[in-house]
């Protein structure tokens, strides 16, 4: 489990993650709870939610298990009432879960894949940060988006996933500004490649069809799950806006501002190392 880098940072707070079943979701909620938030957990799968839970429990926090799925507004909107309902109070919604893809533009047949990638990465934090947002400013407390660099930086055969990433970017910015002066702040996390999660298996194919096949990152740039959640737990308790893990990579999206065909090469070769390393269908 993660360890948190803010022991008691969180005492007396409530924290929500959305995708807290497994992976970085998970890892966070486990660190908030050791630092002192109690937490709700929202994703499809019960049984790993309750799994989830008893590690949160085990550091003496409070945990409650919501199964639904964020692209149902009636589910996140019933994941807020019962976290108030059981904690009267709601700090931090983290909006932990999203959905990847692994595919050229030019190899989808239709755009039914890039709508999904929306439903669930753009509209699965709306649907929650909305409910959540009159607790959330009546505690002055923050949105967290967990998004990618390629929010921000274009990536071949990751079209679909930064058009949503993007949208997810540009969301988070407008509503940074139109809660000026309520005391809510809002955070997106800008992660690098991570270790230690399902999220390349469970990328889209260009058929809509997860890759069950991909292979883990290997690339030594990737960052592990532990590195991510220290990360997001100091920048939440700083109020950051935009939090870069790791910190070097905050670099690309600058150089791609005044040397794009530098930027361009790069990434293209990173992502071309990277593909060598999947395995064959």
């Amino acid at each position: 489990m993660t360890q948190p880098a803010l022991d008691g940072a969180f005492a007396g707070q409530v924290v929500l993650v959305t995708g807290a079943s497994s992976g970085v979701g998970a890892a966070l909620a486990q660190a908030f709870a050791a630092a002192g938030a109690d937490v709700a957990l929202f994703a499809r799968s019960a049984a790993d939610l309750e799994r989830v839970a008893e590690a949160c429990r085990q550091t003496g926090s409070e945990a409650l298990v919501v199964p639904g799925d964020v692209t149902r507004p009636e589910d996140c909107s019933a994941l807020v009432e019962r976290t108030m309902h059981r904690f009267g109070r709601l700090d931090t919604v983290v909006a932990s879960a999203g959905l990847g893809m692994w595919a050229r533009f030019d190899e989808l047949t239709d755009t039914a894949v890039l709508r999904r990638l929306l439903d669930v990465n753009v509209l699965g934090v709306a649907n929650v940060f909305l409910p959540a947002l009159p607790s959330v400013r009546a505690n002055r407390g923050m949105l967290v988006a967990i998004s990618s660099l390629q929010g921000v930086v274009g990536v071949p055969g990751r079209s679909g996933y930064a058009a949503s990433k993007h949208a997810l970017q540009g969301l988070c910015d407008s509503l940074r500004l139109e809660l000026r002066g309520t005391g809510v702040d809002v955070l997106t996390v800008m992660a690098h490649w991570v270790r230690g999660t399902n999220l390349r298996a469970r990328a889209l194919g260009p058929d809509g069809a997860p890759r069950a096949n991909a292979a883990p990152h290997r690339d030594h740039s990737a960052i592990d799950v532990d590195t991510l959640t220290r990360a997001v737990l100091a920048a939440v308790h700083s109020r950051k806006r935009r939090v870069f893990v790791p910190g070097y990579v905050r670099l690309l999206p600058l150089l791609a501002q005044i040397a794009p065909g530098l930027a361009d090469r790069i990434v293209t070769r990173k992502m071309a190392r990277e593909a060598t390393e999947e395995p064959s269908a």
